[in-house]
């Protein structure tokens, strides 16, 4: 310490001393001086930053819930029914009279400006064949390819103005399940896990489930845990060889549950060891709690995929004894069976591979994906409804994007993200009702306008989370599920 604080300090104390003998007061030496408390003490503060952050950390791997709600929910759980490849808005849920009028003529040049790379140029509008009625005491106009799903027209919120930047079907796949076109990002499913945590220790917290054994569109990064620790990426069910439910799950021939015990005991210690030189790495903690996790549904599972259980009634409601629907109707079904024990976030994929991309032919393929999902989605419904979960259940429809008006190879439309369609059902949302509009011809979304991340906010706030506040630090920056845009759609609720 300079000289000059040194006197400073002593003359401090020694006035202090003096005045307390005049009035008769005790005085008390202090040990430290003010600035010598700061200079020894100032580390401690960090110490308690550490340990908020080490407790942080602790929880995190976990694989808890981090933060918990943040205002009272209105839904459980998800069951986001995704259709890859972008299902038609307008042969569908949104009804464009004028587009049949001028079909075969030229896109008006009102519309033109704004277009790039949709649809052929110079393509002339394509006509929609189908047949519309309304249905519900809501009126909701819903085409003849949707039958079944439109008895629950009071139960809909049919959002018809959504729009994002995924123009191709990695960017439209990765901007709706993570938030953004470029890959790196968690998936949706990834944060309510974080978020929340899950209900049950005997199943995963976030399962996907897919109509075909394909990859799909951007593989495992569609259900990804991005920067967010691995532990709350999603787990794949039905991938399994031999038509097993849960890849890996059955105990191998020879191998008694002592055996295997003992064996998963071993295998921790070393992972744990290997940890500990890694403690950065994630994915090892995470490798450790799927042993842990795969073990305990060893016994859960089982009877949670066990569709003999279920009534001759329940199968034929979701279509396992028709060839067309049997594939989505057995994930529609077991996905219920999820929500019944607890699983918080469950995605379904219809097309697996981008099969409702129509560019060519758009009759036969929407004819055959729809005719597949129409009655198990449904069947979903009502069975939810029957069972008391749709109120606590928030069921999710729609693709990457939409499809234009304009043809492409005479017979097909192509890809359209400024303006496609989307609905929710239970979960708090209410139904019977339309959410915004597109132009005349169904192009681009014009009333009450709703991003890709308006809608990840919107099933965010139904589960009691705040996009704002729902963060993770990564790499000295908090970074949020909708990448700090986004709103509720208040009309979902209100």
């Amino acid at each position: 310490m300079p000289s000059y604080y040194k006197r400073r300090n002593e003359m401090t104390l020694n006035s202090n001393s003096n005045l307390c003998r005049r009035l008769d007061i005790p005085h008390f030496q202090p040990a430290l001086t003010r600035r010598q408390m700061l200079a020894q003490t100032g580390a401690g503060f960090g110490a308690v930053a550490l340990n908020g952050m080490l407790a942080e950390a602790e929880t995190l791997k976990s694989g808890s819930a981090v933060q918990g709600c943040h205002h009272p929910p209105t839904a459980k759980s998800v069951i986001f029914l995704f259709m890859e490849g972008g299902p038609s808005q307008l042969d569908t849920f949104d009804r464009k009279p004028l587009l049949n009028k001028l079909a075969g003529q030229a896109l008006p040049a009102s519309f033109r400006e704004p277009i790039t790379a949709m649809g052929e140029k110079g393509a002339p509008l394509l006509e929609c064949k189908r047949e519309w009625d309304h249905y519900g005491e809501s009126g909701l106009e819903i085409s003849n390819w949707f039958p079944h799903v439109a008895q629950h027209a009071d139960e809909l919120a049919v959002i018809r103005s959504c729009y994002g930047e995924g123009i191709n079907h990695s960017g439209g796949c990765n901007l709706m399940n993570t938030g953004s076109i470029i890959a790196g990002r968690p998936s949706l499913g990834a944060w309510v896990t974080y978020g929340l945590g899950s209900e049950t220790e005997e199943l995963p917290a976030f399962v996907v489930m897919k109509d075909q054994k394909k990859s799909g569109t951007n593989g495992v990064r569609s259900w990804g845990p991005g920067f967010l620790p691995a532990t709350f990426q999603g787990t794949p069910v039905g991938d399994g060889a031999n038509d097993e439910a849960i890849a890996n799950l059955k105990l191998p021939a020879g191998i008694n549950e002592t055996r295997q015990r003992q064996k998963l005991d071993l295998i921790r210690k070393i992972n744990q060891m290997h940890a500990a030189r890694l403690p950065d790495v994630s994915t090892l903690d995470a490798r450790i709690r799927s042993y842990e996790l795969a073990y305990r549904m060893q016994s859960a599972a089982p009877e949670a995929v066990d569709l003999t259980r279920e009534t001759a009634e329940t199968r034929n409601l979701y279509g396992l004894d028709e060839k067309q629907t049997a594939n989505f109707g057995e994930i529609c079904l077991l996905a219920r069976r999820m929500v019944e024990r607890g699983v918080r976030f469950i995605q379904l994929f219809s097309g697996t591979g981008s099969g409702w991309d129509a560019h060519s032919g758009i009759e036969s393929n929407h004819t055959k994906y729809c005719g597949s999902v129409d009655k198990p989605i449904a069947g979903l419904l009502t069975d939810l409804r029957r069972r008391g979960l749709l109120d606590q259940t928030l069921v999710v429809w729609g693709g990457e994007f939409g499809r234009t008006p304009m043809s492409e190879k005479g017979t097909g439309r192509d890809h359209n993200p400024t303006g496609f369609t989307m609905w929710m059902a239970g979960g708090g949302v209410r139904g019977g009702q339309v959410i915004g509009a597109t132009d005349e011809l169904g192009l681009y979304a014009t009333e009450d306008r709703a991003h890709v991340h308006d809608i990840h906010a919107s099933i965010l706030h139904l589960l009691g989370l705040d996009r704002l506040e729902l963060s993770y630090n990564h790499q000295g920056r908090l970074e949020r599920p909708t990448v700090n845009e986004g709103k509720m759609i208040q009309q979902l609720i209100s």
